[in-house]
């Protein structure tokens, strides 16, 4: 077996535990220098560390990962180099487990020690704290091994143990199932303590800085009856991931809660709330809303990665010509500007992105938005409040009364927001908003049935962006095939369908030559896709579209008629990012409808 280290290996151990001791403890005792010397952790950040580890009483390394003060690949390069042990990664770890019979398993987990080798005497480890040397003396009395300890992530050596073998224990799931069922019936003290326990305060932190760890947008965790499900949302898409011990529902959706200052004792209403939080050395928001379901709570953690998010129009995917044309409508003095499409498709993104654009000392810029979920400098923001009467539509009438030069309205979800909208944008505002349509054409049918009137919409509406986002191909492991085999191995597509995209003038560019499709590697976990990328469909204002307008034409209408004029669609702009190896043919498929 190979091991990799970071640092340097050491080959040589010291002969006793209490030899150990004598080694290490003076270098324990400097991890606070070398931390400081390297810049990872101020001294207010050690302060505060020190604080907190004298009432909960546990490791320096362990709080700072808890706190956030620095991420776990920090942590784990610096320990290496400060314990003079090697770090050993889940690709070294044996792919059969090595079994010690005169150790019991629940040791190991307990202790979250890994056998990796036992050769000559020695018996080789992964350890999450190579210091716990009661933990490696009581290893070495039970196997007559000399141990040599090497440094391991915790998550990953929990998750290696999780394949040994163990009798099971009908008595103690009988147990834990009574245990939760109890909890139903619990007092709101008891549920309070549950969640001040330290390790559902550490599985609750693990379940966040994994997630940002790996780019989830969301955390869902969802009660079932012989389950609680822990699924991250990345690039759009639910995956799986290690199921916690149902039993523990009750403290990990208490301690969501009280970290987002929600009522514990209040369990048959939905809640929402905010968590502010430092993690991996960014700070992070967290959105929180809990619903009542069969089974208990569901709990949804929206994450806001404020460092993550990208304000820039260039960097969003826009096509050249495509961005041009929407530059120029940002910067008319008055006038209406829609982005639509389903949630999750980027639209305040793009609305941030276009507002952080014009933002400037001459322009004063107000937006309602429900809710607020980044701060522009620059921007006065407000959150609509619906239980004290702050509406989308009270609050833009009091919006038009401030002398703003730009309106951003998160939504226009009613007739009388509409309206005063369009009102805004023909007394001199300029005036942005979302709506839920499928495309852009669909927006000016959505308007319409809200009541405004045709020559209204027809004079003030300046242009619609409709947009999807597509998961970029991962660049690491990605399959150049021939097209046609890209599009009949997509998925369920129709011969028409492969007939008609063939025939297309957007598609015809790439008939000729190889396109990529997914693979699936490390770098990607698996899914081929790493990262995502907007598709876009904008659609201008012109006569023949004025016209169809005051027509009260249908959807399809309009997109004719400006198609006509140029308009490329979703599906098309699709097949431009699929020629220039940013996507797959699958992707466009999945997040654009049939034309």
């Amino acid at each position: 077996m190979e091991v990799r280290a970071l640092e340097r290996e050491d080959t040589t151990a010291p002969e006793s535990p209490a030899e150990q001791k004598d080694v290490q403890a003076p270098e324990r005792k400097s991890l606070e220098d070398l931390l400081l010397a390297r810049g990872r952790v101020s001294a207010e950040d050690i302060r505060k560390v020190r604080l907190l580890q004298q009432e909960r009483g546990e490791r320096l390394e362990r709080l700072l990962l808890d706190l956030g003060f620095i991420s776990e690949d920090d942590l784990i390069s610096l320990l290496s180099e400060h314990l003079g042990i090697p770090y050993v990664g889940r690709k070294e770890f044996p792919a059969v487990a090595v079994t010690l019979p005169s150790v019991n398993v629940q040791f190991l987990r307990h202790a979250k020690i890994l056998p990796l080798e036992i050769q000559d005497g020695t018996l080789t480890v992964a350890m999450a704290d190579p210091s716990d040397l009661d933990s490696m003396h009581g290893l070495q009395v039970a196997t007559g091994l000399h141990v040599r300890p090497f440094l391991g992530r915790e998550k990953e050596i929990i998750a290696a143990l999780e394949g040994y073998d163990e009798a099971p224990a009908a008595s103690v799931e009988t147990d834990s199932n009574l245990e939760y069922l109890a909890t139903d019936e619990e007092d709101v003290n008891h549920l309070r303590d549950l969640a001040s326990e330290a390790p559902v305060i550490r599985l609750v932190n693990l379940l966040i800085n994994r997630a940002v760890e790996q780019r989830a947008s969301d955390v869902h965790i969802e009660p079932f009856e012989n389950e609680l499900k822990v699924r991250y949302r990345i690039d759009g898409v639910l995956h799986d991931i290690e199921q916690p011990p149902r039993r523990q529902q009750a403290a990990i959706v208490s301690r969501v809660k009280i970290m987002a200052k929600l009522n514990i004792a209040e369990r048959r209403l939905p809640q929402d709330g905010r968590i502010k939080l430092r993690t991996m050395g960014k700070e992070i928001d967290l959105r929180v809303s809990t619903l009542p379901t069969l089974y208990g709570e569901s709990v949804v953690l929206r994450i806001l990665d404020r460092s993550s998010i990208v304000l820039d129009l260039e960097q969003l995917g826009f096509p050249a010509d495509t961005l041009g044309e929407f530059e120029k409508l940002i910067v008319r003095p008055y006038g209406m500007i829609l982005v639509t499409g389903p949630t999750g498709s980027g639209k305040t993104t793009t609305l941030y992105g276009a507002l952080e654009k014009i933002n400037s000392p001459d322009k004063k810029i107000i937006t309602i938005e429900d809710p607020v979920e980044y701060q522009v400098s620059g921007v006065n923001q407000i959150h609509v409040k619906p239980q004290i009467g702050l509406t989308f539509a009270n609050g833009l009438r009091s919006i038009v009364r401030q002398d703003p030069d730009v309106i951003m309205v998160g939504e226009i979800r009613d007739p009388e927001t509409a309206e005063i909208a369009v009102q805004a944008a023909l007394t001199g505002h300029l005036v942005f908003s979302t709506l839920h349509t499928n495309d852009a054409a669909g927006a000016v049918s959505r308007l319409l049935e809200m009541s405004v009137e045709d020559y209204l919409l027809a004079s003030s509406l300046l242009g619609v962006l409709a947009q999807r986002l597509v998961r970029k191909v991962c660049v690491r492991c990605r399959e150049a095939v021939a097209t046609d085999e890209a599009l009949l191995g997509a998925g369920d597509v129709s011969s028409a369908t492969v007939a008609r995209f063939a025939s297309a003038a957007a598609y015809s560019a790439v008939t000729n030559g190889s396109v990529y499709r997914a693979a699936g590697c490390e770098e990607c976990s698996g899914t081929g896709y790493r990262g995502r990328s907007g598709i876009y469909e904008l659609l201008l204002m012109n006569e023949g579209v004025r016209e169809q307008i005051l027509k009260h034409a249908s959807a399809d209408a309009i997109k004719t008629t400006a198609t006509a004029r140029g308009m490329r669609t979703l599906r098309d702009d699709g097949w431009l990012k699929v020629r220039e190896g940013t996507t797959t043919v699958a992707e466009v498929l999945r997040v654009t409808q049939e034309e």
